[in-house]
């Protein structure tokens, strides 16, 4: 007995294969042309290293000054450190060329990708490789690695994939604030400083628990900008601090489904914004 292959299903298995292909193939050739000026390769590196190392180094000094933070052990204010910087490389080295959009358009050059058989959102994010992205991922991992050994409750099977799901859904929580933050710039190409200022506030918030700020303000950083889905809720579900984070439970532990549902919408909203773009001109 054979099984039927549906040839609309195969045909889509091919081309999303094709895809990926040409994708990898652009992402190489990028990472080839950085390869051709080394200092300025390695200096990119650099600077993504210091980075976050200073983000490590604020830590570091505050935990030491306040090992209790909002109720919180150091041990697991360090996996919020972590899972945050972790999923901030990730969101750098993937999804990271949005924060150009607004150059995009301001230069015209967004117009070009109109014209080519390849989605729009995805040729801004083959247009460079990101190398500062390498020194923040190499740091974001060391100390993602640091904060799992220090963590108090031992790591089975459920727990580690959960905070596999966790970091990949901060991931996408950041890709979809971004994205959504970049529909503005199809609009208004002064938009690259809300994206600045958004970076900024995530940068500085993201690390820490929000349950040692207002309720008013925790609660802008989870429903407004969904901060807290970052690191600060999944941390929270997988250290038994469910209690202190201000919402249920169950929504803290659906973090990562909730940054896939958050970036689904940003690409819907992306979709609709490019559909009204009319150029730099108007």
């Amino acid at each position: 007995m054979s099984l039927a292959v549906d040839p609309a299903a195969a045909g889509r298995l091919r081309r999303w294969a094709r895809a990926w292909r040409v994708a990898w193939r652009i992402t190489r050739l990028n990472f080839r042309a950085q390869l051709e000026y080394r200092a300025e390769f390695l200096m990119s590196v650099g600077m993504g290293v210091a980075w976050q190392s200073s983000v490590i180094v604020f830590a570091t000094v505050l935990l030491q000054r306040f090992p209790g933070m909002g109720g919180w052990s150091s041990a697991d204010v360090l996996l919020i450190v972590g899972m945050r910087m972790l999923a901030h490389a990730l969101y750098v080295l993937i999804f990271g060329r949005v924060h150009s959009l607004s150059f995009l358009v301001q230069e015209g050059r967004l117009d070009a990708c109109l014209l080519r058989p390849m989605p729009v959102y995805r040729q801004i994010q083959l247009s460079v490789f990101p190398t500062h992205g390498l020194g923040d991922l190499a740091v974001g991992a060391t100390m993602f690695a640091f904060a799992v050994q220090q963590a108090a409750e031992p790591w089975t099977a459920g727990r580690a994939l959960f905070l596999a799901a966790g970091v990949a859904g901060g991931m996408l929580v950041e890709a979809a604030v971004f994205t959504a933050v970049s529909c503005a710039a199809l609009r208004f190409p002064s938009a690259f400083y809300w994206s600045t200022w958004v970076d900024e506030l995530m940068a500085t918030f993201g690390s820490y628990p929000l349950s040692i700020l207002p309720k008013a303000v925790s609660g802008v950083f989870t429903f407004v900008l969904p901060l807290a889905f970052v690191a600060y809720l999944p941390a929270g579900a997988l250290t038994g601090n469910g209690a202190a984070l201000g919402v249920p439970f169950w929504l803290a532990a659906a973090s990562p489904a909730v940054g896939l549902a958050l970036f689904v919408a940003a690409r819907l909203l992306w979709n609709r914004s490019l559909r009204h773009y009319t150029g730099v001109n108007g």
